[in-house]
């Protein structure tokens, strides 16, 4: 297969929910098993990176945030979709129409989420602020371990939150970092 082939774009395929890093195996070893590398040359499965507090340590926990889809960068010629198509925890191709021709994605929309991809394999430490003012929050560590509160105050800075706590019918302030509640 030394033939030049024609540019790749990118499609998504629909893949099973919670499959998709096995189901990203099998396409590679469908792609190795019929030398399909020419057409077929990136697969993705979009994922950031989550951090969470459990048992008191702060764990990170890469989270897809397309589920249900893989990207693949491919030329879609002669069998090519069809091979794709068939492999175990593949649904489909996302067309324009159910079972039409698979529409490739938009340059500046790969763009946009490669680049994700890529920031989140470079900055490690971003949080973005999922919290609002007035919000209501469960905490899930330290001592009010499942009590309720209001958001009071936001420290981007220092990614704290104030929060009021009602105990016993009275409110006590309480002030936690990020990663020690969760929306309700």
């Amino acid at each position: 297969m030394a033939k030049e082939i024609k540019d790749k774009e990118w499609y998504v395929l629909r893949v099973m929910g919670g499959k998709e890093k096995k189901t990203v195996s099998f396409i590679e070893k469908e792609i190795d098993r019929l030398k399909m590398q020419d057409y077929v040359s990136k697969i993705l499965v979009p994922t950031e990176k989550v951090y969470q507090i459990r048992n008191g340590k702060k764990v990170s926990k890469e989270r897809n945030f397309f589920p249900g889809y893989v990207l693949v960068e491919a030329n879609l010629t002669g069998e090519v979709p069809h091979v794709l198509k068939n492999v175990t925890g593949v649904l489909g191709f996302l067309g324009a129409t159910k079972g039409g021709v698979p529409v490739p994605m938009r340059q500046n929309e790969i763009n946009k989420i490669l680049g994700r991809v890529d920031e989140m394999a470079l900055t490690d430490e971003h949080v973005n602020i999922p919290f609002i003012i007035g919000e209501s929050v469960k905490v899930i560590d330290g001592p009010f371990n499942s009590f309720h509160a209001e958001i009071e105050a936001i420290d981007e800075h220092k990614k704290k939150l104030k929060l009021m706590v009602k105990i016993f019918g009275r409110k006590t302030p309480l002030e936690l970092n990020f990663m020690q509640v969760e929306k309700i």
